[in-house]
């Protein structure tokens, strides 16, 4: 099993939004969808590290809340600033969910 965080991105909502509607006209049977997602789900974590290159840093006003649970860490932080060389963006709030990506055997 690989970490399936990356389900709740753009892409897959998209990709998960997509399977159903094929299931829903029988063009494909519900555990073609599983295994298409489990696909997706091992894909991704084993594209990101390989082929993201970008660096990123950031700086928070305030680090709201923290939690530390199942090997996966959650950081909720106020006034944010992110910096990439010369362009800056600053938000109100972020959520960070961060696990450990050299492990993600067995993981959920």
């Amino acid at each position: 099993m690989t970490y399936q965080l990356y389900r709740n991105t753009t892409l897959g909502n998209t990709l998960q939004e997509t399977l159903d509607e094929l299931i829903q006209y029988g063009q494909i049977t519900p555990q073609l969808a599983i295994k298409i997602l489990l696909l997706f789900d091992k894909s991704i974590n084993n594209a990101l590290p390989s082929r993201v290159r970008s660096r990123l840093t950031f700086k928070a006003g305030r680090l709201n809340t923290y939690r530390f649970c199942d090997n996966v860490w959650t950081f909720m932080l106020n006034d944010v600033e992110f910096r990439e060389v010369q362009e800056v963006a600053k938000v109100d709030k972020v959520k960070i969910v961060a696990c450990d990506g050299k492990n993600t055997e067995g993981k959920v």
